[in-house]
Formats: structure tokens, sequence, C-alpha cells
């Protein structure tokens, strides 16, 4: 029968997964697959899982049952073997690539960090106050200067002062929050974003990063907003 695997463990992990359902709209029981020194949960399927929210809500709560006992190797949701032994065949293959990540997650978690731009306009008053050639472009055309070249020359030479400034607020925030973790890894922001960073960060420095999270968000000020997600299962972590 296919199975839907959840997770890789160690096999001295604790496995608490009492009061914990699968997925699907007839979950079974989670149970596990051992393969020498290590796990596999798994629960039984007999259908196509589809990312409904009822799953994806299973799905997590397995992932943080199984971290808060320990080091856990999510794996991203949608994950069908097709039964035991091919179970057995992937944890067997590499099962030393397996454990030295475990080891390597060990009192870790994942934390998310996310910075947009919500309001421009602190940002445009700041740059008209500390350039005055951008100061001279803006008053003269508030003056009722026609130059049609005049809106052009303010509007890129903006464009390109809020560009840098954003990059070097993110260079500068990644280099505070990248003090507190193990691995990180910076990937390309989309939409709004100009920070998207993913921390692993070991337990010790929870509290500290959540001091740092209030400071730096009392220090940006309007106009700026900083979205912190964590702890999370580390799938960012996980290959």
């Amino acid at each position: 029968m296919p199975l839907y695997v959840y997770s890789i463990t160690a096999k001295d992990h604790p496995r608490r997964l009492d009061g914990l359902h699968g997925v699907g709209a007839e979950p079974s029981a989670l149970r596990t697959v051992t393969a020498g020194p290590l796990c596999a949960v798994v629960s039984d399927v007999d259908e196509e899982i589809r990312p409904k929210r009822r799953d994806l809500t299973a799905h997590q709560a397995v992932q943080e049952q199984l971290m808060a006992d320990g080091a856990v190797l999510p794996l991203q949701f949608g994950y069908i073997a097709a039964d035991d032994l091919s179970v057995r065949e992937a944890l067997a293959a590499d099962a030393d690539g397996y454990l030295s990540t475990l080891a390597r997650l060990e009192g870790c978690a994942e934390y998310h960090v996310r910075a947009s731009q919500t309001d421009d306009a602190p940002l445009l008053q700041q740059i008209l106050a500390d350039s005055p050639e951008a100061r001279d472009l803006n008053e003269r055309i508030r003056g009722g200067d026609r130059d049609p070249a005049l809106p052009l020359a303010l509007g890129e030479m903006v464009a390109h002062e809020v560009s840098a400034r954003l990059e070097a607020l993110a260079a500068g925030l990644s280099e505070t929050l990248i003090s507190f973790s193990r691995e990180y890894l910076a990937r390309p922001p989309s939409g709004s974003d100009f920070l998207n960073l993913s921390l692993l960060v070991p337990d010790e420095h929870n509290d500290r990063l959540r001091v740092a999270e209030a400071n730096m968000a009392r220090e940006i000020g309007s106009g700026i907003d900083l979205r912190f997600s964590g702890p999370l299962p580390p799938y960012s972590f996980v290959q």
C-alpha cells in the first residue's frame, strides 16, 4: 500500500505521536518504518493527497511535534512512497547523509525573515532631506517649472536612491540576523519584499533573536514592514 512520508528521524528519537492524525479524508494511524539507525514517520494512504488546508495542517502538526523532541528531517508536503520496502531502501541508501544532517540540525529551528516597503513617503522625505539635487528638482516642479525633463530626472534619481537604500538596509538587517544563526539562506525577494532570509537558529539564541527583532522594528520606523515567522521545522536546510 502507498505511504505518505512525513519526516525522517534517528531511531532513538521519542516520536511521540499520540493525539496526532495523518493526512487524508479518513486518515490512518501514524507509524514508523525503520532501517538501521533511522526511522521514517508515515501513514498509509489510499487516495491522492492534495494540498488542502486540513492535510497541510496535519502534515505541519506532525513536524512540529517531532521537532519538539529532537532533530528531524521534515519532508515537503506531498511525498508518497510505494510501500514500506521502498522507504527502507531509501533510508539505507543514504543513511550516513541523513545522520549527518540530523546532527547538523540538532537543537535548531528555522526562522523566516521578510521585509517590504509599505509606505514610500517616509523614505522619499528622507531622500529629499539628504539630497540637495533631488530637493532642488522637487522645488522647481512644485514651483511651476513646466520643463518636461524635470519629473523624469527626479523620478530616476529617487528610484535609484530608493533601490540603493533598501539594498543597504537589507544588507544591514542580514548582517545582524545572520549572527544568531548556525546557517542561513538568502533568497531573491519577490513582490514588494526587499529581504527574504531563512535562518537556522540554535535554541539558545531564540530569546536574543526576539530582542533583536523588536529593536530592529523600532529602529527602522515607519514605512517598512519587518516580518518574522518561527520557530519552524527546518525545511530550507534539508536536501
